[in-house]
């Protein structure tokens, strides 16, 4: 008919509008529930936000969300300079896996590697092997492993179960952001660790994925240290030394 409308193709234009509609209508629903369950807190947000199979990140203090791709750490940096390392452990306690707040201060009188982690954190789960070995290989000689998990007390124990976790594990929020800041960390880096003296002197401070030869190269100056053979300037020395002829040799 001449002048006149197809009724069948208004049909059809009609039925296309309606189908793009509910399409849109889709997206935007799924778009609100997700955004609902988006974490709310600083922390949540940063681990939210963490991509997995990267080295370590370097968070700017006060900034919730993840920095630049060019400003991630390379796990073969070893040694993380923050303004001041202390020279002794300071107090801090965080609660167990139990939820039993346990003060740092509980393993006095042994030399520690304190490993600071997530669960969201790919090298921090690359590590775990390691640690469970030095735990087991080194408490004859007064060493012990404690893993400070800055994640939610759930994901952590799901997690150390999958995972048999057997060295101490403390827990902890902003109150373990709180623990890394005071030992100089106050840009959150994942992950990092901590090795101090029998006396609870911080011999170093390293960050990103820990292997083998970093790790008895540390550790060999803790044991220097607790004998007597040298000083904490000159242990540091041949820590940062060592760690530089370890990743250009």
């Amino acid at each position: 008919m001449t002048g006149a409308e197809d009724p069948s193709g208004s049909h059809r234009a009609l039925k296309l509008a309606g189908v793009a509609l509910a399409a849109l209508l889709g997206i935007w629903a799924g778009a609100k529930v997700y955004s609902l369950r988006q974490p709310v807190s600083a922390l949540q947000a940063v681990s939210a936000r963490q991509p997995l199979g990267q080295a370590a990140v370097r968070v700017p203090a006060g900034q919730a969300s993840l920095p630049n791709p060019s400003d991630r750490l390379d796990s073969t940096d070893e040694m993380y300079a923050p303004p001041k390392i202390p020279d002794r452990l300071p107090p801090f306690a965080l609660a167990d896996r139990t939820g039993k707040v346990t003060p740092i201060g509980a393993f006095a009188g042994k030399s520690l590697i304190i490993n600071f982690w997530a669960t969201w954190c790919a090298p921090c789960r690359s590590e775990i092997p390691l640690l469970e070995s030095l735990h087991a290989e080194w408490t004859a000689q007064g060493v012990s492993v404690i893993g400070i998990a800055v994640d939610f007390p759930d994901k952590v124990g799901e997690f150390a179960d999958r995972f048999n976790i057997r060295y101490p594990l403390l827990i902890g929020e902003q109150d373990a952001l709180d623990a890394a800041a005071a030992l100089g960390v106050s840009s959150p880096v994942f992950p990092f660790t901590v090795f101090t003296d029998r006396r609870g002197e911080v011999v170093a401070l390293f960050v990103g994925e820990l292997h083998r030869p970093q790790a008895e190269l540390i550790l060999s100056q803790v044991e220097n240290l607790n004998h007597g053979r040298v000083g904490l300037p000159a242990a540091r020395a041949a820590i940062e030394a060592g760690l530089q002829a370890l990743k250009t040799g």
